[in-house]
């Protein structure tokens, strides 16, 4: 009985005694970089493995013997090796040159040898051999990772963080500590208008992920480039024609944890109307209460159905590959929504700090409508074969976000009078907004290139946009109420207002473009030089209505039920059209550019100058008190730059760069507008200057591999004139405040970024921090006490951190890719460190967005050749966003919610996890 025993035991053991393993990098012969995905084959047996992301591979379980081990992958001959496995537990290791198929590469450069331009490793030749500082973020990385939109894919850049929106997805980035004022936002390398009624920053949370071949951000500034971002510029890259037959399509659908909770709220859209009566009828008419219908009061509450996505692209070339096509589109169905706390209060005197009188409880519900379209034609001329010579390109894209929105709050009084814990009693008010928001940008761009000869080139674009944004319709219905003995009163309606808000921006642009090659004293310097016209058309209308209920004392529950029950008296029948809210602006551009290159290697030179000048101007269309209706701005500037690329050898760069650029102020920011809110009046600046930035760079690069890198650079910026929004002093008045934008100075911003790319067989790690300190100082008041013990209001200097810059900002992810068996992963954490989110008109009273880390994950399994399921979840944490006053003398410890010490909490918004789940098909 021993004995059988023991011989089972040894036949069980024998495939593990009697095996071997066989490991080694599959790599290139010529470059002796690692192939990835190549696929080995041991012949006679089942074993085969296939190369991971560093062109490792392994292959257990060998038995004794001698074998034949084949190796292919595409483009490359197939090989065949013997390998011998002598003897147990042997472990050999076999590295694998493979040599390029000859007939396939003279086949690859009759097409022009075009490379994946989606491709992380055509992601990392782009940075490699940038002219300045560059960071891109692949199609692939887009596709594989848990983002929808091109916000929050450009949170994962080094030196990046970005502010969320009222449902807690990116809307804006901040490059590098400067605000979102200072970047600015091309498509396929074209600027694009903004649809903000005031500003010239773009919401990138319009813009659906799944249109782009890869997301580029240059750090730097070249002669070549638009020379007024100090931040950075961010280049959305659409989907390309490709060179043969290609079809994409994904479906996917998910939920949000925030709904399991409590209903979606909603009210019919479709019905609004899209003018106000004065646009209706004519500037004499006076609108009744029946010209306003009740689409915007009438709400519904359920579960929300569940999320809907969807994307496709379709692409081929024709002609003997001369004419190429491609039809990209996506649309995204989601609902989403935060719960919130605010809090507002007073600033009593700087001993006693913020004194907090009200608690408000906030829910949103919105539901978004992404949707774009991109499509792209291109036709090489007089090809024949050869190497193309004259392309023509015409690029159009649409893209629209609308939001569906509806914000109930419910406050309640603090101190005095309001909210008793005890007792339970307080003053309470309600109120619901329902806001719906169409925004859209439409871009056509139609290129050429011409190689004239095999020293000159010429490349031109003419260039339309349009974006435009709507608010119609826009409803506050305020109530009035009370709390007696935790038991809640009949609450009674409050003044309304129904507000119409629209602008549009339009431009019109042409880009010229010379490129010549010379050799200069033995050196091949390439010449360019060239420039662009822009003619910018914005327009804004803006009418409010206030409405009185016709029973001021009409109580809920009694008189109404719902808020399409109340019956409104129109107060200004007119309207509100007599505000400076409602302007026309134009802005004219014209800049000119030199630009040289030295094309020797290893020291590359690139630098020049650029003159942009611009004249800038508003009319306001209701003349307000004594303002000037007109006014425009004009000025020149010269923007040099210099750019210096080492390279010692083929991995590595050494990279320093300056180059000088500008801010200019918005297009609202110059009107002389008067807006009065609760405790001071804000105004336009007609005399804001634009703000000019020297910025320096130090980076070093090594890519010791296709697909990783590692990257540490310096930083540094000095910024004349930087605009900030701050409370200052009327100039004739004395005492009068208001809160304006404003120019104070010089303002500073210095950093050092890291960032990594590292894989091991079937894992990888992307990884990148940035240390940012900026500095700048501004003029505050400060409420004191005087001899007598009256309040006193004081002006006085502080110095601050640049808004919206975080000390401290970043990325990790861990990455999993099994090619063996199809699967595809990433867990990605992201933290942003604490910033400034609003700049008080107080001294030591700004409010801070405390320190976040924001968790996110994706994962793919391949079904067969062309069919991929996918699952994407969001915001894993549940991390809230938090706002705060550091303030280590508030008085609020009575306060619910108040539990931080030497913090008073402003708001906090909670959006909970999502998810999604889909199929993808290609072809």
């Amino acid at each position: 009985m021993n004995r059988l025993l023991l011989t089972i035991v040894c036949l069980l053991l024998i495939p593990n005694v009697w095996a071997g393993t066989i490991r080694g990098r599959a790599i290139d012969a010529t470059t002796g970089q690692p192939i990835i995905g190549a696929t080995l084959i041991l012949e006679n047996t089942k074993l085969y493995n296939v190369s991971g992301l560093d062109g490792s591979y392994l292959i257990k379980n060998v038995p004794t013997g001698t074998h034949k081990i084949r190796i292919s992958y595409v483009s490359y001959k197939t090989m065949i090796r013997d390998v011998v496995v002598a003897s147990d537990e042997q472990v050999i290791t076999l590295d694998l040159p493979l040599e390029t198929e000859t007939d396939r590469q003279i086949a690859e450069v009759k097409v022009t040898a075009k490379r994946d331009g989606s491709s992380d490793r055509t992601a990392r030749d782009l940075e490699r051999n940038a002219l300045q500082v560059t960071n891109i973020v692949s199609g692939r990385t887009i596709e594989l990772s848990p983002d929808l939109t091109v916000a929050n894919v450009i949170q994962r850049v080094s030196g990046i963080s970005i502010e969320r929106n009222s449902n807690g997805d990116g809307q804006y980035a901040i490059l590098r500590g400067m605000d979102k004022r200072y970047n600015y936002t091309l498509v396929n390398g074209v600027k694009i208008p903004s649809p903000d009624n005031r500003y010239r920053y773009v919401p990138l949370d319009i813009f659906p992920s799944e249109l782009l071949d890869r997301l580029e951000v240059y750090k730097a500034l070249t002669p070549s480039m638009e020379g007024d971002a100090v931040g950075g510029a961010i280049n959305m890259v659409m989907k390309d024609a490709p060179d043969r037959p290609t079809i994409l399509a994904n479906v996917s659908s998910g939920y949000s944890e925030l709904f399991f909770n409590r209903p979606f709220v909603s009210f019919d859209t479709k019905n609004i109307n899209s003018q106000s009566p004065y646009e209706q009828f004519g500037s004499q008419y006076s609108a009744k209460f029946s010209d306003f219908n009740k689409a915007s009061t009438t709400y519904t509450r359920q579960s929300p159905p569940p999320n809907l996505m969807g994307s496709f692209a379709i692409g081929n070339r024709f002609f003997d590959q001369r004419f190429g096509v491609m039809l990209a589109g996506s649309l995204q169905n989601t609902y989403r929504g935060s719960n919130s706390l605010f809090f507002t209060g007073d600033v009593v005197d700087t001993l006693r700090g913020v004194t907090l009188t009200k608690q408000s409880e906030r829910q949103f519900s919105e539901r978004q409508t992404r949707y774009g379209l991109h499509a792209k034609m291109d036709f090489r001329v007089n090809r024949n074969g050869g190497p193309e010579r004259n392309k023509i390109q015409w690029f159009n894209a649409l893209i629209s976000l609308t939001n569906e929105q509806i914000r109930e709050t419910k406050t309640t009084e603090l101190g005095i009078g309001g909210f008793d814990p005890v007792l339970g009693n307080a003053t309470l008010g309600y109120e619901t907004r329902s806001r719906l928001t169409k925004q859209k940008i439409y871009n056509s761009t139609l290129q050429g290139t011409h190689q004239v000869t095999p020293a000159f080139a010429i490349n031109w674009s003419a260039v339309y946009s349009l974006a435009t944004n709507g608010v119609p319709d826009q409803t506050y219905v305020p109530l009035l109420g009370t709390r007696t003995n935790f038991v809640e009163k009949q609450t009674t309606v409050q003044d309304g207002q129904r507000r119409w808000e629209h602008n549009s921006d339009t431009d019109l642009a042409g880009y010229l473009n010379l490129t010549l090659k010379t050799n200069l004293a033995g050196m091949a310097v390439e010449w360019m030089a060239g420039g662009l016209y822009r003619d910018k058309q914005r327009t804004n209308f803006y009418n409010n209505y206030t409405l009185r209920p016709s029973n001021p004392f009409a109580q809920y529950g009694t008189d109404f039920t719902d808020y399409n029950q109340i019956v409104w008296t129109i107060q200004n029948p007119l309207g509100s059209v007599a505000s400076a809210l409602n302007y026309d602006a134009t802005e004219k551009t014209a800049s000119g550019y030199l630009q040289f290159r030295t094309t020797d290697q290893p020291l590359e030179v690139t630098g020049g100058v650029r003159i942009e000048h611009t004249d800038q101007g508003y009319a306001m269309k209701f003349p307000i008190g004594e303002d000037n209706p007109t006014g425009s701005q004009i000025y020149t500037d010269v923007l040099p730059s210099l750019h210096f690329r080492y390279r010692p050898d083929e991995h590595t760069n050494w990279r320093l760069s300056y180059f000088r650029s500008l801010n200019r102020p918005g297009f609202f920011e110059i009107v002389p507008y008067r807006i009065v809110n609760e405790e001071y009046q804000e105004r336009g600046n007609p005399n804001l200057k634009r703000a000019i930035a020297d910025n320096v760079d130090l980076r070093y690069e090594f890519f010791p591999r296709p697909l990783e890198q590692f990257m540490v650079g310096l930083f540094y910026k000095h910024i004349q004139d930087p605009i900030e929004y701050t409370l200052q002093k009327d100039a004739i008045r004395g005492q009068d405040l208001y809160y304006g934008p404003g120019n104070f100075g010089n303002a500073t911003n210095l950093g050092l970024e890291l960032d990594a790319i590292k894989y091991f067989r079937q894992w990888g790690i992307k990884a990148n921090y940035t240390y940012t300190n900026s500095s700048i100082t501004t003029p505050k008041s400060k409420r004191i006490r005087n001899a007598q013990g009256d309040l006193e209001t004081i002006t006085v200097s502080q110095t601050r951190a640049l808004y919206g810059q975080s000390a401290h900002i970043a990325n990790l992810s861990l990455l999993y890719k099994d090619t063996q068996h199809g699967w595809d992963g990433q867990l990605a954490a992201s933290y942003t460190g604490p910033r400034i989110n609003t700049v008080s008109q107080f001294v030591d009273n700004d409010l801070y967005q405390k320190g976040f880390i924001q968790m996110d994950a994706s994962v793919e399994k391949k079904l067969g050749k062309s069919l991929l399921l996918f699952a994407k979840a969001n915001n894993l944490l549940n991390t809230p966003t938090e706002i705060f006053i550091k303030n280590v003398n508030s008085k609020n410890s009575d306060v619910p919610n108040q539990d931080e010490s030497g913090k008073t909490l402003i708001r906090r918004d909670f959006y909970q996890r999502s998810y999604v789940l889909g199929v993808r098909y290609k072809l």
